[in-house]
């Protein structure tokens, strides 16, 4: 049974490595966050303090997907 993602927004606060972040979401959760594929080419952008949109699962709030850069 698929459902939906769940889509917010955040704030990069750490950037470990390429593939990983660790992003405040606007109620003070901080997740771990990878960038979606899409992003390959604008991974240079996804520095601590940027805005970014996330989707995440419904089974799993510890961890996001970055899907755009706002």
């Amino acid at each position: 049974m698929p459902t939906d993602p769940i889509t917010t927004t955040g704030e990069v606060l750490h950037k470990f490595s390429e593939n990983a972040f660790k992003v405040s979401l606007l109620n003070g959760k901080e997740i771990i966050a990878h960038p979606a594929r899409d992003m390959a080419e604008r991974i240079a952008e996804v520095i601590p303090g940027a805005r970014v949109a996330l989707e995440m699962t419904p089974f799993d709030f510890e961890k996001g997907r970055i899907v755009e850069i706002v």
